[in-house]
C-alpha cells in the first residue's frame, strides 16, 4: 500500500468470476458497487480500456467465512470475450464510501 490506497482484494470479495480478474477491473467493479449503494440505484455501466458492460445490485448480503457485504454481479465483455463476476462488496469497501461522504451534513462538493 506504498500508495495510501488499499489492495482491492481488501475493498471486494469475489465469489465467482467466468475469467482472471485483473486489479484494475476489480478495483472498477469496487467504484461502481460504490456508486449503486450510494445512489440506491440498482444497474449501473461500467466501461474501461478493454472491458464494458453493467454492475448490478442483488438486493441481498452474502456471507463468505467473516466477510458480509451486499452482493453484486457483473456482466462485461472482455478482450477475451464475455463473462460474469459476483461479488461482495467489503466492510472495508463500505468503510471507504462514508469517509468519502464526509462527517453527516457536511456540504458535498462537485470538483
Amino acid at each position: 500500500m506504498a500508495d495510501g490506497k488499499p489492495p482491492y482484494w481488501v475493498l471486494i470479495s469475489v465469489l465467482f468470476s467466468s475469467f482472471p480478474l485483473a486489479e484494475g477491473v476489480a478495483l472498477l467493479l469496487h467504484e461502481a458497487a460504490l456508486e449503486l449503494v450510494r445512489s440506491g440505484r440498482k444497474e449501473t455501466p461500467v466501461a474501461g480500456d478493454v472491458l464494458s458492460g453493467k454492475v448490478r445490485d442483488m438486493d441481498h448480503h452474502a456471507v463468505l467465512g467473516a466477510i458480509r457485504g451486499p452482493a453484486f454481479e457483473a456482466e462485461l465483455e472482455t478482450e477475451r470475450g464475455s463473462g460474469t463476476v459476483r461479488f461482495i462488496l467489503t466492510r472495508e469497501g463500505l468503510e471507504l464510501l462514508k469517509a468519502r461522504a464526509g462527517p453527516p451534513g457536511a456540504p458535498r462538493y462537485l470538483n
